[in-house]
């Protein structure tokens, strides 16, 4: 059984910097799992799509109002998952998921019903 493990999470100021972490564990691992995401779901809105990277490739794909501000990184001999967040804004304030898709795709996907295993979350605060 594939584990998915947050960590990062915190209270900052609008302008700093952050980085969560997402620690994966389960049998094969690199073979089991071809693309991992970070989603975030702000009080009262739906789960969206915040950037993804395929675990062999390293390709990454972002959302618009991430893109230039945040970085998706993977270790594959640690087996963990980086989100590096600069620039936070207060509307990136969210709980943010780290997902895994087992499925080969083209495009990483940006649906939430294409992802197969999820982590419990890391809250993400960001005072103005």
């Amino acid at each position: 059984q594939v584990q998915l493990v947050e960590s990062g999470g915190g209270l900052v100021q609008a302008g700093d910097s952050l980085r969560l972490s997402c620690a994966v564990s389960g049998p094969r691992i690199s073979m089991q799992l071809h693309t991992m995401g970070w989603f975030r779901q702000a009080i009262g809105k739906e789960r969206e799509f915040v950037a993804a990277i395929k675990w062999s490739s390293g390709k990454a794909t972002y959302a618009d109002s991430v893109k230039g501000r945040f970085t998706i990184s993977r270790d594959n001999v640690k087996n963990t998952v980086y989100l590096q967040m600069d620039s936070l804004k207060p509307e990136d304030t969210a709980v943010y998921y780290c997902a895994a898709d087992r499925t080969t795709r083209w495009q990483s996907s940006s649906l939430t019903s294409d992802y197969d295993y999820w982590g419990q979350g890391t809250r993400v605060t960001v005072s103005s």
